[in-house]
Order: C-alpha cells, then structure tokens, then sequence
C-alpha cells in the first residue's frame, strides 16, 4: 500500500508516498481502505519537529482523521463496505492515517453520516471530537455566555455552530475583517478581531484554539479552556476562582458518533478549502501554508 510516512525532520518538499506493507489486524480492530484525510495543524508541526519530545519514534505514518470503507472487521461491529470516520492519536500511537490501508481499534470508529460525503467527512473527526471534549469540559450550562478565539479555523468554527444550536450566548474573536460574516453566519452573536475589544469580565466561559490570551474577558468563577499547545499552559488564574486547562484530545467512538448526528442534522457543516490527490501532497502542504484557508485541506486516496 502507498503511505504518507517520514523517517526524518524535513521540509515540505521532501513529503511523498512510498510503499509499504499492509497493515496487519489485530484482535479488536478494523481494516479501512481510505478515502480521504485531512491536513491539520499537529500534522505540519510533526512533520517539521515543532512537537518536540512528544513525537513518535520514526518512521511513522502522519494524519489523524479519515473517512473510509471497510474491509474487515473481525469483531463484528461493522460489516465489509460500510463507509466510516475514524480518529487516530497519532502522537500518542504513531499510528497515522495518511494511508490507503488503516488498521484502528473499533472503538475509535463510527459509521460515517450520510449527508455529506466522504470527502467531506474525512475533515470532521479531529477538530469535531476537539470541540466537543472542550465543550464537555467547560461545562456550560443554559445561562453560559461563551467566548470562542480562532472561530474561523476548524476547531473554533464547530465548537461555535455546537453551542450556539444549544441556545447560549457565544461571541468570537476572529484574526482578520473578512472572517466576520462567516463566523456570524455560524451563530456567534459578536465578532471582533483584537481580544482587547471584548467587554471585560464578561464571559463565564472561554474557549481559546489559538493562544490568545483572553483572560481580561472572563468573569471570576469562570472555566478558561486553550488547546493552543504551542502557546504553553493555560493561564493560571485560580487567584481569581477561575479553573483553566490546557486540553488534549481524545480518540473515542462515542464521540465520533455524537459528530455524526450533528453532521446529519445540520448542526455542523464541514467547509472543505481544497482537495488534493494524496500524490499531490507537497502542493497541498503549500497551499496549507499559505494560510488564509476558507475551510480544510482534504486529501484523497
């Protein structure tokens, strides 16, 4: 089978598919021929070194997320030809997605929904189960009034469209004018381009996917949640009552189940930028690092 695997450090321009062997599959998994993937930013801060300590020995596959067809499911759970999402801790594993051929524990698969394609869909599993793990931890409640910073990247635009279709007062901070009537047409109610022009205190729950610091907006007593790794430990702000984390996502079936009923139910709407043939990896690395993304970076394989 052809993989997206590296043995070093390297720039862009070195990423290809080389060939592989199948993957084998053992007790509690299930094979899945992938369709497609999706570029997210761990993948490009693995493939460069930025991670640091927490990368996986080499060689290893990169990608976290995919949408694909099954082959074989020893356990039962899904039959041959059943269209699924799937999620891989790839940092935690060294198990990554970028293939045609995956082998991942059934219980970090779900059946794919059936509203979108699998194109679509390839996009959703990590930044989704991101989103609502952060969601889940913040805890918010009918009366919330949540702040989301990067609303217009992947993880900041569903945790946006999952709380504002429970109802609650959600406001963003986005980086440039022209994401405003996006991040608006999502649900938040106000959307501004500086942290310094949010009211003070004024938000019992925050949720940062950028490394904004976003603290003078957060009333005490609040729950400050940032999975901006790259920007260190959540602010510490337990002076004023205010309990704050620095999460990390989770592979978890149920999860991904939870994100399949909010793709079918029109609560999320993946928004795909381009698409890629797996081949064409090194131009599909350069347009994600052009920034300036309207939605993700599919790859097909």
């Amino acid at each position: 089978m052809r993989a997206l695997s590296i043995d070093r450090f390297s720039p862009i321009e070195d990423l290809r598919l080389i060939q592989m062997p199948d993957p084998e599959v053992t007790p509690g998994e299930v094979l899945i021929r992938v369709v497609s993937s999706a570029i997210n930013p761990v993948d490009d801060k693995t493939r460069n070194g930025d991670i640091g300590d927490s990368t996986p020995p080499f060689p290893f596959t990169l990608g976290w997320e995919l949408a694909g067809i099954v082959v074989e499911d020893p356990t039962g759970r899904f039959r041959p030809g059943d269209r699924v999402i799937g999620m891989s801790h790839q940092l935690g594993t060294g198990r990554g997605t970028w293939a045609d051929l995956v082998s991942l524990p059934v219980t970090e698969v779900a059946v794919a929904p059936t509203s979108v394609g699998l194109v679509e869909a390839g996009t959703v599993p990590l930044p989704g189960a991101t989103a609502l793990q952060v969601l889940d931890w913040l805890d918010i409640h009918a009366d919330s009034r949540l702040l989301v910073t990067g609303a217009a990247g992947a993880v900041g635009s569903i945790a946006v469209q999952i709380a504002s279709s429970t109802g609650i007062h959600v406001d963003a901070v986005v980086s440039r004018p022209s994401q405003i009537e996006y991040v608006s047409s999502l649900g938040a109610e106000s959307v501004v381009t500086h942290v310094e022009e949010l009211p003070a205190r004024s938000y019992d729950r925050v949720f940062d996917t950028y490394g904004a610091d976003a603290s003078e907006a957060i009333s005490d007593g609040g729950r400050y949640a940032t999975v901006a790794t790259q920007a260190g430990p959540a602010p510490d702000l337990t002076a004023r009552t205010i309990d704050s984390e620095l999460c990390q996502v989770r592979a978890d079936g149920d999860v991904l189940r939870q994100l399949v009923g909010l793709v079918d139910s029109g609560v999320i709407s993946p928004r795909v930028d381009s698409v890629f043939s797996a081949a064409d990896v090194v131009r599909a690395h350069q347009r994600f690092a052009a920034g300036n993304l309207q939605g993700k970076i599919a790859l097909v394989f």
